[in-house]
């Protein structure tokens, strides 16, 4: 296929993302717009003060720990925060040749191996006479391990042998031998209190079939090594067909339980058939559950609490096509999967303080780039928001495909994505210099500790009390001007410790100058210098 000019190739990737950027023409920010965003934060869930932070990262580009922040030349360069993307690790997947899709990776505390469950996905002539000559997808839950998090191996498990003719990936983990249809994916990996166990040291969410029904629905099951699963006590969570990566995240604060989902039933009727003017089929959104009880049918209803906007109308991408969750640092991380039917997809990032009401980033950045044209994830991104620390890093594996999401004419992959611990968004402050203010908090004890990069600036601070009065010996001019890039440096004012001010209430004042400021916490105990 060529283009308007004659000999110049243009190949059905540049064609979808050409439609894309029609939709876009004239509606976003210039470049630098898009880069960085001004720092105007919408309050979302305010805090009760003094915080009380305990020993816990603080992240900074939110209101619920910074009260404000202003630059030092008026009307000129103002602060900004800064969306940080996801660096690949190389050219290629890591795992790939059964089309994996979506999955969830854990690391384990006491032997450091990397495990991963995924979606399985074996193409095969569709069954239905009306599509002979089209193919479709049978899924399977499969497990693969890794020493280091980037060579990875499928274990010959061979669980399941006594399946008639049917030959099983030999990695697969869930399969139920008598049930009337054998369907499972999107699994998911739950931490839960010790309480809600059930004695099992893994919990898994999957939608699947039961034993008695072809329906898939959302279901809860254990295993004490990952890979037996107890299929024969699994517990059905509720009959709603969601198929994308369905999320149950634990709120200790309200002792209560979240399940994030696409309410297939709020826009898709029953009964209804695949008229859209009727079933609503083309609106997808992000819906929320809730259950103070984990082992049973949830009775609540599924509430949409994120739907497209403006900008995803402009952009094109104005459907989601769900959205995995993980409850870290006291923030919902959300890995929003924004969707352009039927063909691109990618994941943004979405945080949230209370779970209910979630923020996005203005500009919409992608967590994680396209491939360039060609590539093996030019076309369909997907994330699994469960990243693991490895030192000063956080790897995010990722699923990406060749093909756009409505053919099965595509060939798909799991690949890894790096960013600095703690890393996705900043408060940069600009040449000039810029404040960022802490809202009133109690100091636990310990050293304050910053993940900054200042090796193109300066970073200093100081520590006021509540109406922002200096506290003495604690003046930008008696401590040090940091200039380097440590996601863990200790900060000092000529040698004195804020644990000092151990039980005080203060406010912490970061003066940056072409610096960035990801997160503060206090580290118990005093720290080498």
């Amino acid at each position: 296929m060529t283009g308007p000019f004659a000999g110049t190739p243009f190949s059905r990737r540049k064609l979808l993302a050409a439609a894309a950027s029609a939709g876009l023409a004239g509606t976003m920010l210039p470049d630098s717009g898009r880069r960085q965003a001004c720092a105007s934060i919408t309050p979302g869930t305010l805090p009760a003060e003094p915080l009380e932070i305990g020993h816990e990262a603080q992240f900074v580009f939110d209101l619920h720990t910074v009260d404000c922040t202003w630059h030092l030349r008026e009307k000129q360069e103002p602060m900004r925060r800064v969306f940080h993307t996801c660096k690949k690790h190389g050219d290629g997947p890591l795992l790939t040749g059964d089309q994996p899709s979506h999955f969830w990776v854990v690391r384990d505390a006491d032997t450091g191996l990397f495990r991963m469950w995924y979606q399985l996905n074996h193409k095969v002539p569709h069954p239905d006479e009306q599509r002979k000559g089209q193919s479709t997808y049978e899924t399977y839950l499969a497990y693969a391990e890794s020493r280091d998090g980037l060579a990875w191996e499928r274990p010959h498990l061979d669980l399941f042998k006594e399946v008639g003719e049917k030959q099983l990936p030999r990695n697969c983990v869930l399969y139920r031998p008598k049930a009337a249809r054998n369907a499972f994916d999107t699994p998911q990996i739950v931490e839960v209190p010790e309480a809600d166990r059930r004695g099992y040291r893994y919990l898994m969410l999957y939608l699947g079939t039961g034993p008695d029904s072809p329906r898939r629905m959302i279901r809860l099951v254990g295993s004490h090594d990952g890979i037996r699963w107890d299929l024969d006590h699994d517990q059905l969570i509720c009959e709603l067909g969601s198929d994308h990566a369905n999320c149950i995240v634990y709120n200790p604060e309200r002792k209560e339980y979240d399940l994030y989902l696409r309410a297939k039933n709020l826009y898709l009727a029953i009964g209804q058939g695949k008229d859209r003017l009727e079933s609503g089929q083309s609106r997808r959104g992000v819906a929320r559950m809730a259950s103070p009880t984990l082992w049973t049918e949830w009775k609540s209803q599924p509430q949409t609490i994120m739907v497209p906007d403006e900008l995803d109308a402009a952009s094109g991408y104005n459907l989601f096509y769900g959205m995995p969750v993980q409850r870290r640092h006291g923030i919902y991380w959300g890995f929003l999967q924004s969707f352009r039917l039927n063909d691109f997809m990618h994941a943004e990032l979405t945080w949230s303080r209370d779970g209910v009401q979630f923020e996005r980033f203005p500009t919409r950045p992608k967590l994680i780039d396209y491939g360039p044209d060609g590539s093996w994830d030019d076309t369909m991104i997907l994330a699994c928001p469960n990243w693991i620390e490895v030192g000063d890093e956080w790897w995010v594996y990722y699923n990406g495909w060749d093909g756009p999401h409505g053919t099965t004419e595509r060939t798909g992959g799991i690949g890894l994505a790096k960013i600095r611990k703690e890393g996705y968004i900043s408060q940069r402050g600009p040449a000039g210099g810029g404040v960022v203010c802490t809202r009133s908090l109690r100091w636990p004890g310990g050293d304050l500790i910053v993940n900054a990069d200042a090796h193109e600036g300066e970073l200093r601070v100081r520590v006021s009390d509540v109406a922002r009065k200096p506290i003495a010996g604690f003046n930008y001019d008696d401590g040090p001007t940091f200039q380097g890039d440590s996601v863990a440096q200790t900060i000092r004012w000529q040698d004195r410790s804020l644990d000092e001010l151990k039980g005080q209430v203060v406010r912490l004042e970061f003066q940056l100058k072409s610096a960035d400021l990801y997160t503060f916490r206090a580290v118990a105990g005093k720290t080498r210098g």
